[in-house]
């Protein structure tokens, strides 16, 4: 043995130490070096490597949105493109067509878009916002894919000294030569606007003066025309346009002579009009539920309608919003308006009636109605009408007008997830096509109702590949609902509905049709949509979902204490279901619980439909909320955990095994319940009024010794200052927390395991339950063979206590085999899934709680390292979940852990090392909701509520990934209504064909705010060069690549 002589400098940490101790066991005879030295040493290379590593596996992106837009304020639609635009009140626009084509875009501005219209054959949109500024945006080929792209911005200026009434636009006429747009504006003005390049056509404005002429002056009388409510363009004529006044005056305009053709004086306020494709007649909605209908004839003025009438009664109406009329060849055309109920009795429907021949009904929807279109088939959608598409507050509806009866089509996007409020989730990965299958049947046999048309909007192409497999996102609703989505690729699909509310007696009548209206009522009204946002009764909302994918088991929790377990049935069945009453209280006195009543179960049998199906129930007393669940489908258990304990459940035999009551005598705030929090928030206030007083008292008694009590606090604080000093700069002393703290026996998580408890030699079941409190209580079960299993019963005792020093709360409980690797899921090993776990070496418990990650040894339970997550800002776990990350040109998978904090930070921790790998910003901290609604997925990804009605989807991996992948061309050719005019030319959408053009667009752009750039651009040598070969005929790849290289605004492709 060697030994060797240190100074005393030499030796700094202990990490030196243990150098030392362990080279001298190897004997070796390397001499020690520094450790700082041997860091910079090894830095480089060991840390690159890492580095590349990491970049290999972990790649964050937010990939696409799921769900309905939150705050909808705007609808537009192209038939060229056949894509569907929506506007929202947080500046957002959203593009869809076929499932799988979607873009998203933000503006700047923190505005509303309050309308959207689509260019005339080209691929751009204007936006307007409610700040009157108006927005260019294009899709643009980038890399074989299409992306969204904003290019310019537009502000209406006025004349020095005008009100902001001149130019605030309340109308907006895409012209069909798609080179120019007429605004109406608040104070009766009309700009002419040439586009894409936003230049006033100062010559082509349509002042109010000029259309006061020819009005007859007792019309006008000490009134003004109020503002522009609408534009329309002649469908013959494209030079001529009707401009409709707020005030019920219409002026037919000519756009060639700039001067009125004829006028329309009509005496109610006007709310929208409609020219019919005969370009003769003229159809106008007003404010008292009336519509007229004008005939062109060029005399003038024409004071007096064709016909006039009020469709729901001679009693005061609402206002008829909008209002067209289609041709159809089998009769009579579609008349479709917004409005027109009685004010009376129907002033709170939100309704559109569809009117054809002999058919009329009153389309009844859940919340106000933001706009609507008609697509139509044939040639250029100039054919019958297909479908009546509504976007309202919370869902958008499409209905069948080819069908009998108009049923509505279901929609493969777009669906309102918030139908009622989502209060849980849960996500299944890689789901065997048996079990798919059969849930898809069942969703099948539920969605009859629905029209079998094919989606019609089908803009684009889907470029992205077919999913690798198989995923659903299961989400629990307050209705007592459990939705099973479609998770797989880029469109969250509707597969099947399950609702818990059968089993229970509730106010609700089963038999109740709401969509169908009695019958001889009038209005004809019919209930469509899926929106419902009213709940029978809040103790139905589901807490807690969790799904075997190999055995089709499914356990549902709820907000009363109940735990249902369903398996799935191919075939309806009436079965009554019996509640196994559960006392977690175990019998303990002095506690009266002052919640909730649990729900009453029916004693009569229920039909059930095909699905999954109850038949068995838990009911916890009492009946407080459900805040954990485990399933164990191969043992055939079921644990549950709530605030006052927690049990488990054998549904193979239908009996209780075992309870555990977690309750702390203090904990008097768990016995209330969440229906009495405001007597307790009272009691806590008028004790806190009571200690102030007290402590006001106080300090007038001891006013004379405040100085030498201030001198002690003060080095106090000193002395607790210098040992946080002490600590580490990136982390916080981790407080012990009080155990008569509220809520400390609450269950947090559950984990069934088979692993190492009592000895290191044989492996038994185990049942592990963590608290808010830091405890985590370790259960040895006894479960029987196949054989015994329906006569010998499941037998529990209690094996290990763990309880954390700092009481942090328990969030997440893994053991860890042999090699390290996570125990699989049950039944996963059985069917070949996954590999069996290590039994021959040491297992380990991986115990997660709010602020700490601690790894114990098994069976000893001895701590063996830990990580500590609470850093300066106060971080808290918040959501955890075990994933599983490749790389790209590798197959092997690596196990981490992703965690959420309460910052909204994701990290990704290795296992079993625990070592922080990346962490990555994903949630704004002060969205508490999102945070909470987070869900992993097994592979890397992750889903959480941006918007009570919207999913963003996120992942951490480089090998999976799902993000829209798509293209929208251009179309073909741009056909002319009217070749004589110079405004129309045929060239492929978005890109013109001459430079004066191009020239027209630079001008337009050097008024932007945006083009700070502009002349250091012209300035640059290759942007000549590139101009030049432009002038040469390749104009096209210059406006891509000018587009490239201006800052016009935000640019986002498809998925970012």
């Amino acid at each position: 043995m060697v030994t060797f002589c240190f100074r005393p400098q030499q030796i700094q940490t202990v990490s030196s130490f243990r150098w030392l101790r362990r080279n001298r066991e190897r004997g070796q005879r390397e001499l020690p070096v520094r450790p700082g030295t041997m860091k910079r040493f090894r830095r480089h290379g060991h840390e690159s490597q890492r580095d590349k590593h990491k970049q290999d596996l972990y790649q964050f992106n937010k990939t696409v949105e799921h769900g309905f837009p939150h705050q909808p304020s705007a609808l537009g639609f192209s038939p060229s493109l056949e894509l569907l635009a929506i506007g929202t009140r947080s500046g957002a626009i959203k593009l869809y067509g076929t499932p799988g084509v979607e873009f998203m875009g933000l503006h700047d501005e923190n505005a509303a878009v309050t309308q959207v219209h689509f260019l005339p054959n080209q691929v751009g949109m204007v936006t307007l916002l409610d700040d009157n500024s108006l927005h260019m945006w294009t899709l643009r080929a980038h890399n074989g894919m299409s992306e969204l792209l904003e290019i310019g911005r537009f502000t209406l200026s006025g004349p020095p000294g005008a009100p902001p009434s001149v130019t605030r636009v309340t109308a907006v006429l895409a012209h069909s030569s798609g080179e120019l747009l007429m605004l109406g504006t608040e104070g009766g003005h009309v700009f002419v606007v040439e586009v894409p390049g936003f230049r006033e056509l100062e010559e082509n404005n349509i002042s109010v003066e000029n259309v006061q002429n020819r009005i007859p002056e007792d019309y006008v009388g000490r009134r003004n025309l109020e503002c522009v409510e609408a534009l329309h363009e002649n469908p013959l004529n494209p030079r001529q346009v009707l401009i409709g006044y707020s005030r019920g005056l219409m002026v037919l305009w000519d756009l060639d002579r700039q001067r009125p053709i004829q006028h329309f004086l009509c005496t109610q306020q006007l709310e929208s009009v409609w020219w019919m494709e005969d370009g003769v007649n003229i159809l106008s909605s007003h404010s008292d539920g009336s519509y007229c209908q004008w005939t062109v004839t060029g005399e003038d003025p024409q004071t007096e309608p064709e016909k006039q009438e009020t469709p729901y009664g001679a009693f005061p109406c609402k206002a008829i919003s909008k209002i067209i009329q289609l041709p159809s060849k089998q009769g009579p055309p579609f008349l479709i308006f917004s409005g027109g109920m009685p004010r009376a009795s129907y002033g709170d429907r939100h309704c559109i009636s569809v009117i054809h021949s002999k058919f009329h009904e009153a389309l009844d929807f859940t919340s106000r109605i933001i706009d609507f279109f008609v697509i139509r088939e044939g040639e250029n959608h100039r054919g019958e009408p297909s479908a009546l598409v509504v976007l309202v507050e919370e869902e958008l509806v499409v209905v069948d007008l080819q069908s009998e009866g108009w049923p509505v089509i279901q929609t493969p996007y777009l669906v309102p997830l918030h139908c009622s409020a989502i209060t849980c989730s849960h996500h299944v990965s890689s789901i065997p096509l048996k079990l798919w299958e059969r849930v898809q049947a069942a969703g099948a046999q539920q969605n009859t109702h629905y029209s079998r048309k094919p989606w019609p909007i089908i803009g684009g192409q889907n470029l992205s590949p077919d999913p690798p497999q198989r995923d659903l996102l299961l989400t629990g609703h307050e209705d007592g609902t459990v939705r099973f989505w479609d998770a797989s690729g880029v469109c969250l699909y509707p597969m099947y509905k399950l609702s818990t509310a059968g089993v229970f007696l509730t106010d609700a009548d089963p038999n109740d049709n709401m969509n169908q209206g009695s019958e001889g009522e009038w209005p004809p009204f019919r209930k469509v949509g899926c929106f419902d946002p009213y709940s029978d009764d809040p103790r139905l909302g589901i807490q807690k979902i969790h799904l075997c994918k190999y055995s089709g088991y499914l356990t549902v929790a709820g907000t009363a204490g109940q735990i249902l377990i369903l398996e799935l049935n191919d075939e309806a069945a009436e079965q009554m279901v019996e509640a196994t009453v559960v006392d977690l209280l175990q019998g303990q006195e002095g506690f009266r619980w002052k919640g909730q009543a649990r729900l009453d179960v029916r004693e009569e049998p229920v039909l059930f439909p095909p699905g999954f199906q109850p038949f068995a129930l838990v009911q916890c007393q009492p009946p407080a909320v459900v805040t954990a669940i485990a399933l164990h489908s191969e043992w055939k258990l079921v644990a549950f955990g709530t605030s006052h304990g927690f049990g488990f459940y054998d549904y193979h035999q239908k009996n209780n095994i075992m309870v555990k009551c977690t309750l702390n005598p203090s904990d008097q705030v768990a016995m209330e319940g969440p229906l009495s929090r405001v007597k307790s928030i009272k009691k806590s206030l008028r004790q806190s009024f009571r200690r102030i007083r007290r402590s006001r008292v106080s300090m007038r008694k001891h006013h004379t010794t405040n100085a030498a009590k201030l001198q002690e606090i003060n080095a106090r604080l000193e002395a607790e200052a210098l040992q946080e000093m002490e600590l580490a700069p990136v982390q916080r002393k981790i407080e012990a927390r009080s155990s008569d703290d509220s809520f400390t026996g609450l269950v947090r998580t559950l984990y069934f395991a088979d692993t190492f408890v009592s000895d290191s030699s044989h492996s038994t079941p185990s049942l592990w339950a963590g608290t808010n409190g830091g405890a985590v209580f370790a259960y040895v079960l006894r479960v029987p063979s196949l054989e015994r299993r329906a006569e010998d019963p499941v037998v529990a005792h209690a094996a290990k206590e763990i309880q954390l020093m700092h009481r942090a709360p328990v969030v997440g409980l893994v053991v860890l085999d042999g090699k390290g690797i996570p125990l699989p899921e049950p039944l996963e090993v059985a069917h070949d899934l996954a590999r069996s776990p290590e039994m021959h070496g040491s297992h380990h418990l991986l115990v997660v709680s709010e602020e700490q990650f601690k790894l114990f040894t098994l069976p000893k339970v001895s701590s063996k390292s830990k990580l500590k997550l609470t850093a300066v800002d106060g971080s808290r776990v918040r959501r955890v979940g075990v994933a599983w990350f490749g790389s790209r040109t590798h197959e092997q998978l690596e196990s981490s852990l992703v965690v959420l904090t309460n910052q909204g930070e994701l990290h990704v921790i290795s296992l079993p090392s625990i070592k922080m790998m990346v962490h990555y910003p994903c949630i704004r901290r002060e969205d508490v909701s999102g945070i909470a609604s987070c869900v992993f997925t097994k592979y890397g990804q992750g889903f959480y509520l941006m918007s009570p009605s919207e999913f963003e989807r996120f992942s951490l991996s480089t090998r999976w990934v799902v993000e829209p992948r798509c293209l929208v061309e251009a179309p073909l050719q741009m056909r002319p209504k009217n070749p004589s005019s110079p405004i129309h030319r045929d060239q492929p959408d978005g890109v013109p064909t001459e430079h004066r053009n191009f020239k027209r667009e630079s001008e337009g752009y050097e008024n932007s705010a945006r083009q700070v750039m502009e002349h250091a651009l012209l300035n640059d040598e290759r942007v000549l060069q590139e101009i030049q070969k432009s002038l040469e005929g390749d104009q096209t790849t210059f406006l891509e690549n000018n587009r490239k290289t201006k800052p016009k605004g935000n640019m986002l492709s498809n998925g970012d």
